[in-house]
C-alpha cells in the first residue's frame, strides 16, 4: 500500500463509547492472534481512534470526524480488499 503500512482499515462508530468498545475488542482479538498494538491515539476522546499494528493501521471514526477528515477520499485510489465472510459453524 505505502511505505509505512500494508493495510488501512476505516471503521465507523456511533459514539465515543462505541469507538472505545471497537478499539478494545479489536485489541483483544489481535492479542489472541499474538499481535499487539504498537501504539494507540485518540482513545480518551473517542472521536477518532487510531490503532497501529505495524502492517495494519486501524482508524475508528465517528461520523462527524469521518466526514470532516475524509480519509475515504484521501485513499480513494487505494486497492480495495474484500472482507472475508465467516462460515457458519
Amino acid at each position: 500500500m505505502n511505505s509505512y503500512t500494508d493495510y488501512i482499515l476505516l471503521l465507523s462508530a456511533t459514539s465515543d463509547r462505541h469507538a472505545r468498545a471497537l478499539a478494545d475488542h479489536l485489541q483483544r482479538e489481535m492479542r489472541e492472534q499474538k499481535e499487539h498494538a504498537l501504539g494507540k491515539e485518540g482513545y480518551e476522546t473517542g472521536q477518532w481512534i487510531l490503532v497501529d499494528f505495524g502492517d495494519v493501521i486501524v482508524h475508528i471514526l465517528q461520523e462527524v470526524a469521518r466526514d470532516y477528515y475524509d480519509l475515504d477520499g484521501l485513499w480513494i485510489d487505494a486497492k480495495k480488499v474484500a472482507k472475508e465472510k465467516k462460515s457458519a459453524e
